[in-house]
């Protein structure tokens, strides 16, 4: 779907870009432009930021939990 009408950016573009790396709105406005012109992606594009960034902290979280072993009598 188009988030930005203004730039032509597609969610799947935002999610690339984000997968590469990018971690700031800033970072997203000045690699895609995205939120550059009237503003009114502002609130969708930062929504798929923080779904990204809180799949990733997941994601992170759950590879540093220990997993304790299972003792059997």
């Amino acid at each position: 779907m188009i988030v930005c009408v203004c730039n032509n950016i597609s969610d799947r573009e935002i999610r690339q870009a984000m997968e590469l790396g990018i971690t700031s709105m800033e970072e997203l406005r000045g690699a895609l432009g995205v939120a550059t012109c009237c503003g009114q992606c502002f609130s969708c594009a930062e929504e798929l930021l923080n779904d990204h960034l809180a799949a990733q902290a997941a994601a992170e979280f759950k590879e540093t939990v220990l997993k304790r072993p299972a003792f059997t009598n």
